[in-house]
């Protein structure tokens, strides 16, 4: 597929995706279903078990320091399956002596014994979905829990001696008030996690909810509304000690997600499963939403098959990565340290464009680093859009 050039104790993420799910939520858009059968949870993870195996030798000298396994719903797998996939890291990658180790978790999927086995198998933190917490608006977004349900599964994570939890929230929700968004809020403030995420939600085309939401079924909030839902809960979330890292992400101090980091810096990764991406060794790299093309890829060696796209990243497609992705974090995009990795004067190209936006709230210079306010996170696709120039087929203009 690939050239393999050993790295020389590199750091990495592994991300494992794991696409099963106990119902299908009305807004989601990643690849995941809900199986017909248990047994296709044991075969999955004996594919994901050979793909790692796989790359055993290129990672031979990388030291991964984080791991995240998401999805679907990791949680709904078999408690043993589940450790055999963690044992499977463990033997496969020469993982650092304290990595963060992230699974993401659905309410009633998870109880307190089944939350102890898998801290004491490596697992240090969790990333739990409320979303809301409100009883209609769950229901609007397919959501199978109620907010006693999601506080029943936080205390049992609590009670198993996990210390890094995550929650995540949305804003935009069909029904959702300011009101009622700042009672999710509170909700989730009172049970004291260590990391916050609020999303705002994405109507994505082909989802249910997209579809019922342009039948006019749904009522939705305005957009200013919901802007000043994001604005004041980062005030909210800073003074119950949250400091905000990225666009949608709050943190206690030392409690960032250092995996997530990975992508906003342009870090290596690598991922496996169906969608699942990766950037190492300079390549970039995908494998199918499919798991049946992505099973018979691993277990028949067909990369073809099991591949959706593999290419050295060009210089221009680096350059506007970095731009997006550093720009979603609160320390922005330092000038000189652009010139260092690039040879390009940043201040003379894209500064300029980004200097547009200052005057209306939306950027801020301070000392050559470029950043959004709060004002200009909340509609930081179009300011990047602006900024950004793209070639007919989709890939960046280099300036």
């Amino acid at each position: 597929m690939f050239m393999i050039k050993r790295g020389h104790g590199k750091r990495l993420g592994i991300y494992v995706h794991i696409p099963f799910c106990a119902s299908k939520c009305s807004y989601c858009d990643f690849y995941s279903y809900v199986p017909k059968s248990a047994g296709v949870y044991s075969k999955y993870i004996d594919t994901l078990i050979r793909h790692m195996e796989s790359y055993k030798a290129a990672c031979a000298d990388y030291s991964p320091d984080t791991v995240y396994i998401g999805g679907g719903t990791p949680t709904v797998l078999p408690p043993e399956d589940f450790l055999r996939l963690i044992k499977a890291i463990k033997h496969n990658f020469h993982l650092q002596k304290y990595p963060e180790f992230t699974v993401e978790a659905n309410p009633k999927t998870v109880d307190f014994e089944t939350l102890t086995r898998y801290r004491r198998a490596g697992v240090n933190r969790l990333s739990m979905g409320l979303q809301s917490a409100n009883k209609a608006e769950l229901e609007a977004l397919g959501r199978i829990h109620t907010p006693a349900d999601f506080e029943e599964s936080f205390r049992a994570a609590r009670e198993a001696k996990i210390t890094n939890i995550n929650i995540d929230l949305m804003y935009g929700i069909p029904y959702q008030t300011y009101r009622s968004f700042m009672n999710s809020l509170q909700f989730a403030l009172r049970l004291k996690p260590e990391h916050i995420s609020i999303y705002g939600l994405k109507l994505e085309q082909g989802t249910p909810l997209a579809a019922s939401v342009a039948s006019g079924a749904y009522p939705m909030p305005s957009d200013e509304m919901q802007f000043a839902m994001y604005r004041d809960a980062i005030d909210i979330l800073a003074k119950n000690g949250y400091v905000q890292y990225e666009i949608s992400n709050f943190a206690r101090p030392g409690f960032e997600c250092r995996h997530n980091i990975k992508y906003w810096r342009c870090d290596e990764y690598l991922g496996f499963g169906p969608g699942a991406h990766s950037y190492f060794n300079g390549y970039r790299f995908s494998f199918k939403r499919s798991i049946s093309s992505y099973m018979r890829g691993v277990n028949y060696v067909s990369k073809e098959e099991m591949t959706d796209e593999n290419e050295i990243i060009p210089l221009r497609e680096r350059v506007g990565e970095y731009i997006m992705l550093r720009m979603r974090m609160t320390s922005g995009v330092d000038s000189r340290e652009f010139f260092r990795l690039f040879g390009k004067d940043f201040t003379r190209t894209y500064g300029k464009k980004l200097e547009r936006f200052v005057p209306g709230g939306y950027v801020k210079v301070e000392n050559g680093v470029y950043s959004f306010t709060p004002a200009g996170m909340f509609v930081s696709n179009y300011i990047l859009s602006e900024v950004l120039s793209f070639n007919a087929d989709g890939t960046f203009m280099l300036e």
